[in-house]
């Protein structure tokens, strides 16, 4: 196991991302992780905290898994695209919109797309992804100051990580990446939430949604990941319906706080729920 580098963190800022979540995951954790799986990938921070020598992670988002594996294979590339961006409306929004001509944006090269994304990602509004049901950027721009666009330190760390580890990148159903996983690796689940109110489901970090039949679904690859002997942990919201769900699992509370909601007044800490199907080592 390499001595863990501090700099290595999320390059992105996600829906849900489980960055102020880490206090609580961590303790909850099994003591040696040598083979992790994450089909749910989004930010990373959990990845990024525990810092596997091996992995397998998926998002079901193909441009994030583009932004990931550029970082990886073609890292200076990416750092001298994203040195040509422009922090203005007029330009965020050119850029923003080219995902509109499906024919010119599957033209643009892996590195000028990994480089489209980070830069809306850091200048967009809240710096969230969010797309349309036509898969759509659709964030409007944020207005800010000084964005730090190229985070170089931060890149250049991830990307010595990478190429250090053996993480395999996939963009598929979360199913599929589940039959990848054998006995010995750690699953660490987090899908979109179970919504707890009408306008809680920020939806929009892919198209497709991911409604109540999707969290039947996963919590059978759950059951099936318990019947293989393979330790996991899931995080969701704390709805009667998950709690439900997940019932003959260990459940942990925990309270975090989350400001994507659309109604101001009712962003503020969140009960979320930590589930696995082992105990504490």
């Amino acid at each position: 196991m390499m001595a863990k580098n501090k700099l290595v963190a999320p390059v992105v800022k996600w829906v849900g991302g489980k960055r102020q979540l880490l206090g609580d995951i961590t303790p909850l954790l099994p003591k040696r992780i040598t083979s992790y799986c994450e089909p749910f990938l989004g930010g990373g921070a959990v990845l990024f905290s525990i810092q596997p020598s091996k992995a397998i992670v998926n998002d079901l988002n193909g441009d994030l898994v583009i932004v990931y594996e550029t970082i990886r294979d073609d890292l200076d590339a990416l750092l001298e695209d994203l040195k040509k961006h422009e922090n203005s409306a007029t330009y965020f929004y050119a850029l923003r919109d080219m995902d509109r001509d499906k024919d010119a944006y599957q033209a643009m090269t892996k590195v000028e797309r990994a480089s489209r994304l980070l830069y809306l990602n850091k200048t967009c509004f809240n710096g969230l992804f969010r797309v349309n049901s036509s898969g759509e950027f659709n964030s409007p721009f944020g207005h800010y100051k000084n964005p730090n666009i190229v985070n170089e330190p931060v890149l250049r760390a991830v990307s010595k990580y990478f190429a250090s580890s053996n993480i395999t990148f996939y963009n598929e159903d979360f199913a599929e990446t589940l039959k990848r996983v054998s006995k010995g690796t750690f699953v660490y689940l987090d899908p979109p939430y179970d919504p707890v109110s009408d306008t809680a489901s920020f939806t929009g970090y892919n198209k497709g949604g991911f409604d109540r039949n999707e969290q039947i679904r996963l919590k059978k690859c759950c059951d099936e990941l318990t019947e293989q002997g393979v330790k996991f942990m899931l995080s969701n919201s704390a709805t009667n319906f998950i709690k439900d769900l997940y019932k003959e699992y260990d459940i942990t509370t925990v309270k975090a706080k989350r400001a994507i909601n659309a109604d101001a007044s009712k962003r503020g800490a969140i009960e979320e729920v930590l589930i696995r199907n082992y105990g504490i080592e």
